[in-house]
């Protein structure tokens, strides 16, 4: 076999990798996007954890088939790249969310834990705090019933000692 082949063979397997290991996979449409533009969405790509790269739609369409993955067959056309998200489901969404204001490019669907997502749920997804706010949003929501009885109860106890202070203090 020739070389060209066994490299292929080689992406392939790395491309199958990360989509296995990836919690979130965006693909974008990078059409347009200048040099300067590029280099600053795989920098803010790279700071966030997650990671960028331009394939062969063909090489994609045969990782994803190897890994059991048909629904994407029809979309993997046009010039597209993929953003992989490992640590999270959000931050590859949200870098390319806030870049598609400034650079010529555009999310056009997704796989979420291997299943398929459209281009507005990216857009939900990317518009999500990162699971650490929600856990102390969660945490704050949860904490909130105790310590408002908590002023409550003590409100009251401070009223009385106020109140024995006034008539301490009167005398």
């Amino acid at each position: 076999m020739s070389a060209n082949f066994e490299n292929k063979k080689k992406l392939v397997e790395d491309i199958k990798d990360k989509f296995s290991r990836a919690k979130c996979a965006v693909f974008v449409d990078y059409k347009g996007i200048t040099v300067e533009n590029d280099t600053k969405l795989r920098n803010q790509i790279r700071a966030a954890g997650c990671e960028y790269h331009v394939y062969k739609n063909r090489l994609v369409k045969l990782a994803l088939d190897e890994l059991g993955i048909k629904c994407l067959d029809d979309k993997l056309e046009g010039t597209l790249a993929v953003a992989f998200s490992f640590n999270g489901e959000t931050e590859a969404a949200s870098v390319i969310d806030k870049m598609s204001e400034d650079a010529q490019i555009t999310m056009k669907f997704g796989l979420l834990d291997k299943a398929y997502v459209d281009d507005t749920a990216l857009k939900a997804l990317a518009n999500l705090p990162s699971k650490e706010v929600l856990i102390a949003k969660l945490l704050g929501l949860l904490q909130a019933p105790a310590r408002n009885l908590c002023y409550c109860l003590n409100g009251t106890v401070t009223g009385l000692v106020r109140c024995l202070n006034g008539i301490a203090t009167k005398n």
